[in-house]
């Protein structure tokens, strides 16, 4: 069991910072002692509302330095966190606000528990070790949110507030973290992630002001930032053509969909050794990382996603279960979730005997980089979230008009994957496909709604006789 509970480290070193500064917002600055206090009187506030061990909080917040201030105040009084996407539909919100039966703190509220009295008592974290700190809630593609939880125990083992846990990967990272770009939500995974690693570093949260990936770094002069696939490639594109100065620029972290290896190396070549691909998952945290040191050593590596670390536990098995050169990925990390919330059968098949089984296909090279191959589980990336391929398929199916419906994912420039519908029309119909991505977009999300839909008039099969996907994916 860890020494100490989520967030003590982040309280101490806030408690202890003075005037160095830890957060920037436009021209406000504010100091580790400054957001200490600010701590302090949210987690009061918090406490007089009801909130700690046991109750859920969920954040409906941006990137303000009071957001930052009441994510860590929500864990420090113990109570269940889980950040709130700010694009959920009104039924979606509902439920999960309804599933978790949660206290929202959303500005107006927020703004309130900041003016609580500040009582100068030293916080001490209050979260219980078995209990669910986090609840990561994913994009509701599925038609409902599905909840990925993470105890106070799992928080705790992990590596960002410590550094002499950090993988040899994090540890080339941390030095360019002096101003890193937050934008988004504060209580996004990986933001809160890199953003606590910043901390931890000695380095500046940055709020972006919307301007664009390239218009940001330049007006922040920030050093680091989070990117999707397809950001990436429209921030390539845009250095090609109209070059911002981004002579700060230390370090781009890649996460959401793969990033193909010519991609890869293209970024590399407009914007400098900048470029850490990461490979992980919500279920798991970070599982690997390749840096722009190793993909400058070694070319060979710009096709994988990086050597695991050592905390870092991998098993690739075949169909059977049993031990393969190429199969299925499960993994062991020390952070890693424990289940999905209120979700038994979900949970059964994801978290098996201590591994987080990842649904990716993967190897593992002679130099113990892991590759991946591909996905057990029918979905599709878009801009890193988590777009699943039956829902769509089944809002497809329910219009009078389509007989069969197949969706798909295909790369995309600006999106990192997109959706691809194939429909097999109804006797007698000729499927509308504006309608019919409306009909998506309503029930799933804009995510969700496909790029494309293609009238066909039957769907390729295998040799098995099942519907061949790959085949409509490369245009079959």
């Amino acid at each position: 069991m860890p020494a100490e509970v989520w967030p003590q480290a982040v309280l101490d070193l806030l408690a202890t910072g003075g005037d160095r500064p830890v957060f920037e917002d436009g021209d406000r600055v504010v100091t580790a002692a400054d957001m200490s206090g600010l701590v302090r009187r949210i987690a009061t506030g918090m406490r007089a509302g009801g909130a700690g061990p046991g109750v859920g909080v969920a954040l409906r917040l941006g990137t303000t330095p009071e957001a930052f201030a009441a994510i860590i105040a929500a864990y420090a009084v113990g109570a269940r966190v889980s950040g709130i996407r700010p694009d959920l539909a009104p039924a979606q919100l509902a439920h999960l606000l309804g599933s978790d039966n949660a206290l929202l703190v959303d500005d107006a509220r927020l703004a309130e528990l900041a003016g609580t009295p500040d009582d100068g008592a030293t916080l001490v974290a209050a979260g219980r070790p078995n209990d669910v700190a986090r609840i990561t809630w994913t994009s509701g593609s599925t038609g409902t949110p599905k909840g990925c939880a993470q105890t106070y125990a799992a928080m705790s083992a992990a590596w960002a507030p410590y550094p002499g846990r950090w993988p040899p990967a994090i540890a080339d990272l941390a030095p360019r973290l002096r101003r890193f770009l937050v934008f988004g939500s504060l209580s996004s995974q990986v933001m809160l992630e890199y953003g606590i690693l910043t901390l931890a570093a000695g380095g500046t949260l940055v709020a972006g002001q919307p301007a664009g990936l390239a218009g940001m770094i330049t007006r922040h002069r920030a050093t680091a930032s989070l990117v999707t696939v397809g950001k990436l490639h429209q921030l390539v594109q845009d250095q090609r053509t109209h070059p911002a100065d981004l002579s700060s620029l230390r370090a781009l972290v890649v996460s959401g969909s793969p990033l193909t290896p010519g991609r890869l190396a293209e970024a590399l070549d407009v914007l400098g050794p900048v470029v850490f691909h990461g490979y992980g998952q919500t279920e798991a945290g970070m599982i690997a990382m390749v840096t722009p040191a190793e993909m400058a050593a070694a070319p060979a590596t710009l096709a994988s996603v990086g050597r695991p670390p050592a905390v870092v536990e991998v098993s690739i098995r075949d169909a059977d279960g049993r031990a393969a050169t190429e199969g299925e990925l499960f993994v062991r990390t020390p952070a890693q979730a424990a289940a999905y919330w209120a979700d038994p059968a979900e949970s059964a098949a994801v978290f098996v005997d201590g591994w987080v089984r990842t649904r990716d296909l993967a190897r593992l090279d002679t130099d113990g980089y892991l590759h991946l191959l591909g996905r057990v589980r029918d979905i599709v990336i878009v801009n890193a979230n988590l777009v699943y391929a039956g829902p769509i398929e089944r809002v497809l199916v329910a219009d009078p008009a389509v007989a069969e419906a197949y969706v798909v994912g295909r790369p995309d420039d600006v999106t990192g994957e997109a959706v691809h519908a194939y429909v097999v029309p109804a006797a007698g119909h000729s499927p509308d496909a504006g309608r019919l991505r409306a009909l998506v977009a309503e029930a799933l999300g804009q995510a969700a709604a496909p790029q494309t839909i293609q009238h066909i008039d039957r769907v390729p099969v295998g040799p098995s006789g099942k519907p061949d996907k790959r085949a409509l994916a490369h245009g079959g």
